[in-house]
């Protein structure tokens, strides 16, 4: 998609790229486990994707969301049309997502305890316990 996007992707690329909207930075085309990303701010766990007809009642996309949710990413979808034909409204519903607190981490997020940093117990601790 980066070297051939849709006009849909292009458009709202434009209006992501550089910190363009409120200065949130976004990336494009990320890869999270098994999935890609249109449009990713790590930020506040917002996912942005453009999507067209093949996406209306798509199996794969309804496990992808659940997955990208769990992760504790919120996720936004506009179709092709909008964002083509009322880009400011699609640039609108974003900023105010941004301006929401970002969703909570979730046990599936939570990095382990680190002993490097203080956390959890140390070897020698569970040893004498």
């Amino acid at each position: 998609m980066r070297s051939n996007p849709t006009a849909a992707e292009a458009k709202l690329w434009q209006i992501l790229r550089c910190k363009r909207l409120a200065g949130y930075k976004f990336k494009r085309q990320v890869v999270l486990d098994d999935y890609i990303a249109d449009f990713v701010n790590f930020e506040q766990r917002i996912i942005v994707e453009a999507d067209g007809s093949q996406h209306l009642d798509n199996d794969h996309d309804a496990r992808r969301d659940t997955y990208l949710g769990s992760q504790g990413f919120a996720l936004m979808r506009f179709w092709n049309n909008d964002i083509l034909h009322d880009g400011q409204s699609v640039e609108d519903a974003i900023w105010h997502a941004l301006q929401m607190p970002p969703l909570p981490p979730t046990a599936a997020r939570r990095a382990p305890p680190s002993p490097a940093r203080g956390e959890g117990l140390f070897w020698s601790e569970t040893r004498n316990a």
